[in-house]
């Protein structure tokens, strides 16, 4: 099977979380759905945003090109922004082997499109790379009947704390079916068959197992309740707690409470302070003592704030979410229901949503745009700390973010003005 992932025009809906990253590579029920893909199908293609393109080529490095080969057959065409549910990839999979083909449609496009291999024959894709609107016309002109299933997409950043707590124990139990895991406490199970827990741990497995992946180091007088799960060479600091749904990417460090949240790769998190219902991107660090709140002072169902549109998110706890390389000073708190952009620094009350690239220090009358170059400055620092390279293709991705969130500072800079 091809399986080709497309970014559409509705992938910027998904920002802070998809500005740096292209939305197939986000971490949902501790799943990307580009890994999924790579497991189901023989070639993936990727169709995304072009000023990703470079990052993708060396970070995927594997994935399907017309250089190659030509595409095989059956083919599956799924939306960047569909959830990484391995239930869904089963059905998929089924749907193909039994020659079904078909299309799903949400209210914001095309969802997935599936063509089974005698409906290939007339070869609908040309031998050559294609763009997401030429792509979507070529679907179009298949007619293809309706697929009689769901395909749940995200529409807006909220999505992926909606849908992590439904899909994650799935997820979760399909590692622990497919991986190698040694169960070192009861509901506890790791990659490596020497991890072990801190002294005077505690781990609740009755709502979902606890998954280490390689190298996780956790410090004495930690408390775990599942489902959870950490990525490899993580670092959880003494007197943490992760409960409820937490993933964690690798080479990250958590300290403090951690509840029903996101926190990609190499982000920071090592010190007391609340994160809940949150999503965080790479390279964030949380300064002591910030926490956000997930719940309003009325109990009432949380109105997220997009680019000036108000959506119901039809959730009662909604936390913050957070984009690459953003900062926060110690004992920032963040209210509910806020978007921080790419490579902000914070300060203070966080009381409006926070545009890519600005100090905002709103709480002591100031609000700044932050140099670019101080940008590059710091993630030469950051990459250096962790043994990472700094590649020229890290440093344009600043550029680029930069350039193309201008407008978010112009937009706010007559209400962030004091």
């Amino acid at each position: 099977m091809h399986i080709i992932l497309f970014e559409d025009f509705h992938t910027q809906q998904l920002f802070p979380a998809t500005i740096a990253r292209p939305a197939f590579s986000l971490n949902v029920g501790t799943y990307r759905l580009i890994d999924l893909a790579l497991r189901f199908a023989e070639q993936v293609e990727v169709i995304a945003r072009p000023y990703l393109q470079t990052l993708i080529d060396l970070d995927f490095p594997y994935l399907w090109t017309p250089s190659k080969t030509k595409r095989s057959k059956p083919i599956l065409v799924l939306n960047a922004r569909t959830v990484p549910h391995i239930e869904l990839f089963q059905k998929l999979q089924d749907a193909a082997k039994q020659g079904k083909s078909g299309i799903v449609r949400t209210p914001c496009g095309i969802a997935c499109a599936l063509l089974a291999e005698n409906d290939c024959a007339g070869n609908p894709f040309p031998h050559s790379d294609i763009g997401s609107l030429q792509l979507v016309k070529l679907i179009e002109d298949a007619n293809l009947p309706p697929l009689d299933f769901h395909v749940p997409v995200m529409t807006h950043v909220h999505d992926i704390i909606r849908h992590q707590s439904r899909i994650m124990n799935d997820n979760l139990n399909d590692r622990l079916r497919i991986g190698q895991y040694t169960e070192i406490a009861d509901g506890v199970f790791a990659a490596d068959e020497n991890q072990r827990l801190g002294q005077y741990c505690v781990a609740d497995s009755t709502a979902g197992p606890i998954v280490l992946e390689g190298n996780v180091n956790i410090a004495p007088f930690c408390y775990f309740r599942g489902p959870v799960h950490v990525g490899r060479n993580t670092k959880i600091i003494e007197h943490s707690a992760l409960k409820d749904f937490v993933s964690v990417g690798n080479t990250a460090k958590i300290g403090g409470e951690v509840e029903i949240s996101v926190i990609e790769a190499y982000s920071n998190k090592q010190h007391h302070g609340f994160l809940g219902h949150s999503y965080l991107g790479s390279w964030v660090n949380l300064g002591a003592g910030t926490s956000n709140s997930d719940l309003k002072n009325t109990y009432g169902e949380v109105v997220m704030d997009y680019a000036g549109t108000k959506v119901k998110t039809g959730m009662q706890f909604v936390g913050c979410f957070v984009g690459d390389y953003s900062k926060t000073a110690i004992n920032t708190s963040i209210f509910t229901g806020k978007t921080i952009g790419a490579c902000s620094m914070l300060y203070g009350f966080i009381t409006t949503n926070v545009p890519s690239f600005v100090n905002y220090a709103r709480t002591f009358g100031q609000v700044t745009e932050t140099s670019i170059e101080t940008l590059v400055a710091i993630q030469a620092r950051m990459f250096a700390r962790r043994n990472v390279q700094q590649r020229p293709c890290d440093v344009q991705l600043l550029r680029d973010i930069y350039e193309m969130t201008k407008h978010e500072r112009q937009l706010a800079s007559e209400p962030l003005s004091l």
